[in-house]
């Protein structure tokens, strides 16, 4: 796959995966790996990131690959072609890939009327804004209440840095402008509320952090996910990628998404769960994020480079981590570096 077009290996992946053609996970996960988060059963931490399954297209099989939970989209009211061609690029050297995709994807009926079908797990829906939106905050309340009754949990997705203006909302009065408004969508549902994340772009400045968080806290969402692609460019050798615009995934993320991962749970106390994502290429990076504050996983590049077998790798050192602990649950695990990584330098 790596020998094509990223977009085109992407795509061939996907009809893979809609025809059976993937590996399949047969052993039962360790009970030591299950959490139970916003009245949520997790049988084990690790997710697949929203840009992967963006139509809710093979989400049975990613189950069936082992992933504790699956999250589609980002997925905007009304379908969406996104930025043109080409707008995918990946470096081999580095394990990144910067993409400027801008929210494609077929709607959120399309996707509605897949999940309507049923799923074997926990599925998370990201919500976006349509890139020509004259109200982009009515864009992600109209998704709360369309895409609520098929959603485990929804995350409002304001971090992208590929529509324009996105990012914006993250500011501290916008910011609480919109969580005021999706928790009155959220509050209104006739039937099933499910639980709430934002997600947050690893280049925020550290002084609007505690501020930000703060927000978030007293919103009634129920958790953070740290964090979406960068706009830096720190770690990369590639100098073909490094001069294309849009956001940095992969392994040089690492190190920026896991620094305000660990600040973000020394903010909340450990109070609130956290999905830490950016850069998880190997069972060690996995661990560390949980040691940084996550509480769930979630990877996508990282299976790019290292194939599907990460998955297996991943639980195997997470459950010896958990016994070298001397614990029967990930808790012991969550947080216990987090002063560590919160001090370090990029």
């Amino acid at each position: 796959m790596l020998a094509l077009d990223p977009e085109r290996a992407h795509t061939l992946t996907i009809k893979s995966l809609e025809i059976g053609v993937y590996p399949r996970c047969v052993t039962p996960d360790d009970a030591r790996l299950r959490q139970t988060l916003c009245g949520l059963e997790f049988p084990n931490p690790i997710g697949i990131a929203p840009g992967f399954d963006k139509n809710a297209r093979v989400v049975t099989a990613l189950f069936n690959m082992g992933f504790g939970f699956v999250e589609v989209g980002t997925l905007t009211p009304r379908p969406q072609s996104g930025n043109p061609c080409p707008r995918v690029f990946r470096s081999v050297e580095d394990h990144a890939v910067v993409n400027r995709l801008g929210f494609n994807n077929e709607g959120q009926a399309a996707a509605l009327e897949r999940l309507q079908n049923g799923v074997p797990g926990i599925i998370g829906v990201n919500l976006g804004a349509n890139r020509d939106s004259d109200d982009r905050i009515a864009d992600y309340v109209a998704g709360v209440a369309r895409m609520a009754p098929v959603a485990s949990y929804l995350t409002v997705n304001i971090s992208s840095p590929n529509t324009p203006g996105l990012r914006d909302l993250q500011a501290p009065k916008e910011l609480a402008t919109l969580l005021t408004k999706v928790e009155q969508a959220r509050a209104a549902l006739p039937g099933h509320k499910p639980p709430l994340f934002v997600k947050l772009a690893p280049d925020l400045a550290g002084a609007d952090l505690p501020e930000i968080v703060g927000i978030i806290q007293g919103s009634g969402a129920d958790g953070i996910i740290v964090s979406n692609t960068t706009l830096a460019r720190d770690g990369l050798t590639d100098e073909t990628l490094t001069a294309e615009q849009g956001g940095l995934s992969g392994r040089p993320l690492f190190d920026r998404s896991t620094r305000m991962l660990a600040r973000v749970y020394k903010i909340t106390a450990g109070t609130m769960p956290l999905i830490g994502v950016g850069g998880i290429d190997s069972a060690e990076t996995a661990l560390a994020k949980i040691e940084a504050g996550a509480h769930l996983i979630q990877m996508y590049t990282g299976l790019i480079f290292e194939g599907p077998d990460l998955i297996g790798r991943i639980k195997r050192r997470l459950v010896q981590a958990v016994s070298d602990a001397q614990a029967n649950t990930l808790s012991p695990l969550i947080g216990r570096r987090a002063e560590e990584w919160a001090q370090k330098t990029l």
